[in-house]
Order: structure tokens, then sequence, then C-alpha cells
């Protein structure tokens, strides 16, 4: 299947190969996946060779590097989904005080209903 951009190039392979944010999703999906199969691996593996990678300081300085370089090219879309992410929960917030707010004035109406009635056991 070819780019209808960039004739003879296949698509996924042209010029704009990496601005579909699907396959960066993808990509830092994969990342995630492997750094999940290498902490299980390690675990299974032992203690040892994982404390003396942590401790080599090239090992951490590699990993910073590569984690900021991760954050520096997704920071967009970082940003994106952590605004989103606190609309969402702003209009949650919203919404269950609203819904407290008509429990509140139901019980109370309920309230005033069962004393005009006269029912017993209303203090």
């Amino acid at each position: 299947m070819h780019c209808p951009k960039h004739s003879g190039k296949p698509a996924g392979l042209g010029a704009h190969a990496g601005h579909d944010s699907a396959s960066h999703l993808v990509a830092v999906g994969s990342g995630i996946a492997a750094s999940a199969a290498a902490a299980s691996v390690t675990k299974k593996t032992g203690r040892g060779l994982m404390t003396k990678l942590t401790k080599n300081p090239f090992v951490i300085f590699g990993l910073g590097v590569a984690a900021g370089f991760l954050v520096h090219r997704y920071r967009k879309e970082i940003i994106e989904t952590a605004s989103r992410a606190g609309e969402k929960g702003k209009d949650f917030v919203l919404q269950q005080k609203e819904n407290l707010e008509d429990l509140v004035a139901e019980y109370k109406e309920n309230e005033d209903d069962a004393g005009k009635t006269g029912k017993p056991g209303n203090n």
C-alpha cells in the first residue's frame, strides 16, 4: 500500500511516518510493555543483575537520557492527555456535587411532606 502524499513510498515509511498519533501511542505502549517484561525477567533471574546495573552510573545516565528524550518527543500528547484528564475530573466532581445537592433537596422535601401528613416517628 502506498502513501497518497508520497508516490512510490510505502505508507508509514515516508516523510510523515511519525505523525500518526496512534503509532506514537503504540510506540509508547510497546516501551511500557518492554519495561514490564524486563521487570518480570529481572525478578525471575534474581536481584544480582539488576543491582549491578542500577549501581552503574552510565546505565542510570542512559535511562535518564532515554526518559528525557521520550518526554520531550511526546510532550504535546502528554500535556493534552493530562489536561483532558483534569477537565474530566472537574466535570466528574461537579456532577457528583449536583447529585449530592439533588439528594439533599429530595430528602428535605420528603421530610417536609412527612411533617405535613403527621406521620409518627418524625422528630
